[in-house]
């Protein structure tokens, strides 16, 4: 998780409750390490040198300031076989709808593996700064949300001549299947909460409504007085549903 606003030792006071309920509990909970519970300047965040989440590009002769997230270096050259997220709303987190959570994540699991980012979600912020998100372009449900559900499969790069084993259509198109049966146990939890637009399916067939909701109909006039020729076009942007795939073929009348 992020936070921001909080010094080292507020942001352990807020975790001590937890981690305390977790130590006390050694027949139930194991650590399979201890709990890193830090802050720094936020101008330090892309340090590789001051930020333990950093690692440096490994190959010779890159950039020393070059790197990415720890975990991610494979997203550089990753062919996606199924990519879904949700935004999950925190009223699934009150006791009447815990069980129901729990049973999803339980469900959804036996066909692929979920994640929650709840760095992402902003509920619980304070109003203010949830009106503040209102205001900017993503969906608004975003303020509603305590995680970003995320069901996603892939493999190596599917480009010839590079040292490695050329990825098997036949098993991607397997694991987009359980991607898609994954994601749909915990889309039913909340089918209207909508989607994160950067990290979702390609294919999604309600793109305008779970990327913007609300805010579509005020993105879609401003596109139309401002680019009415649809010379910014991108694969379900605000607009693109005038237009045909290549771009180029207006589709409205």
């Amino acid at each position: 998780m992020v936070c921001q606003g909080l010094n080292e030792e507020q942001a352990q006071a807020v975790w001590a409750p937890f981690t305390d309920w977790v130590r006390a509990s050694p027949a139930d909970f194991t650590l399979d390490g201890e709990p890193q519970i830090g802050a720094g300047p936020a101008r330090r965040w892309w340090d590789l040198k001051s930020n333990p989440g950093l690692v440096p590009d490994p190959r010779a002769g890159a950039a020393a300031q070059h790197g990415w997230w720890r975990g991610d270096g494979d997203e550089a050259s990753l062919f996606l076989y199924g990519y879904e997220s949700q935004w999950l709303p925190a009223t699934l987190l009150e006791p009447a709808q815990r069980g129901q959570l729990a049973a999803a994540l339980m469900g959804a699991a036996q066909f692929h593996a979920v994640q929650l980012h709840v760095n992402k979600g902003l509920a619980g912020a304070p109003e203010e700064v949830n009106e503040r998100a209102r205001q900017c372009a993503m969906n608004p449900k975003v303020v509603d949300a305590f995680a970003l559900m995320i069901v996603a499969a892939g493999g190596p790069p599917p480009f010839a001549g590079l040292p490695i084993t050329p990825p098997s259509v036949t098993e991607a198109h397997r694991q987009a299947k359980r991607v898609a049966r994954a994601a749909a146990v915990l889309r039913a939890l909340a089918p209207q909460s909508g989607s994160y637009l950067s990290e979702t399916d390609f294919f999604r067939g309600d793109w305008r409504e779970a990327f913007w909701g609300a805010n579509y109909a005020r993105l879609k006039a401003i596109k139309d007085r401002y680019d009415p020729e649809g010379f910014f076009f991108v694969h379900h942007g605000v607009g693109s549903e005038d237009w045909s795939a290549d771009g180029f073929t207006p589709v409205r009348s």
